[in-house]
């Protein structure tokens, strides 16, 4: 069983950046693409990043150039890297795991439980 832990969410103030870290369980991480996702109270799980396992990269297009994803297949570990956010991007942050360069929630085949991002203005 593949286990996805994420870290480093917290309340931040606009303008400001975070670096959320994923780290997962099990001698398989290098077997899978790796994203994020990230859901408000009410709404949808919206795509956020994707890093496939030889570290090409998708991106939801509002979002290119300020958040970056990353692995470090040696520390089972994915990384998103989110510049000067905004308070509407307050969300609860999701890590993912896959076998493709998924960008619908349903194509993903492991979830973290989340880690609460909160941007005040």
């Amino acid at each position: 069983q593949v286990q996805l832990v994420e870290s480093g969410g917290g309340l931040v103030q606009a303008g400001g950046s975070l670096r959320l870290s994923c780290a997962v369980s099990g001698r398989t991480f290098s077997s899978y693409d790796m994203g994020w996702f990230r859901q408000a109270p009410g709404k949808e799980r919206e795509f956020v990043a994707v890093i496939s396992r030889s570290g090409g990269t998708y991106y939801t297009d509002s979002l290119k150039g300020r958040f970056t994803i990353s692995r470090d297949n040696a520390k089972n570990t994915v990384y998103l890297q989110m510049n000067s956010l905004k308070p509407e991007e307050t969300d609860v942050y999701y890590c993912a795991a896959g076998g493709s360069m998924f960008v619908l929630s349903g194509d993903v085949k492991y979830w973290g439980q989340g880690t609460q991002v909160t941007v005040s203005s």
